[in-house]
């Protein structure tokens, strides 16, 4: 018969084990969401119908460069090196140049150098029509240039290492038309694919999008 002594530490050193398992894998997670990937959740229709209210997806962090941030602050310790730029058509989750402590997502429409123009709610890039099969646009009406920049827009050209964003809905998406181009270290992440789909105005056994799961975004 083993010792009690023995059995003592044979339990101590499971213990152990196991606190070092969970630790490592706290640790993993950590690196993970801070480094490679996070989750992200569609708060609004302003990328209707590309991204639906209830949609939770996944961003690639590393792509652009992983941001690094102080706990609990919005101060950026560093920034990972970067895979490439963003370029037009990638839909990017950024920080809110008017709150940092808020996110959005919205597709690039506009890199360094480009000048882009929206005349009629038609968007220009560099003179030339842009026509895109996933652009919304849910208001009948035109508003005039100089009264609101939703529908006539520019023509701007985009600061360096700026980039210019614009919600699939046009006509409801407050974004690069509104509060200018976006610095490239705002950048968080390149959206991946939906994961889960929820839509919370119908019943529970209507609720989950089935569809919708696993979509890859582009």
């Amino acid at each position: 018969m083993a010792p009690k002594s023995s059995k003592a530490k044979a339990k101590k050193s499971n213990v152990r084990e196991y606190a070092e398992a969970i630790a490592w894998a706290v640790v993993l997670t950590v690196l993970i969401r801070m480094l490679v990937v996070q989750a992200f959740r569609i708060p609004s229709g302003s990328m209707e119908d590309t991204l639906l209210v209830g949609d939770f997806l996944f961003v690639n962090k590393f792509i652009y460069g992983a941001q690094v941030t102080l706990p609990l602050t919005d101060k950026i310790l560093f920034r990972a090196p970067k895979l490439r730029d963003p370029k037009v058509g990638d839909i990017i989750v950024f920080r809110d140049p008017e709150d940092l402590r808020q996110d959005l997502i919205k597709r690039c429409q506009g890199v360094p150098g480009d000048v882009i123009e929206v005349r009629d709610k038609q968007l220009y890039r560099n003179g030339k029509p842009i026509l895109q099969d996933y652009v919304k646009h849910i208001m009948a009406d035109t508003i005039p240039r100089g009264v609101d920049p939703r529908d006539n827009f520019g023509p701007y050209q985009v600061r360096p290492n700026h980039y210019f964003m614009m919600g699939d809905n046009r006509d409801d998406s407050r974004d690069s038309r509104y509060l200018g181009d976006v610095d490239v270290a705002l950048m968080k992440g390149k959206a991946l694919f939906i994961y889960w789909s929820w839509d919370a105005s119908k019943p529970l056994y209507k609720a989950l999008r089935f569809r919708r799961l696993l979509h890859i975004l582009h």
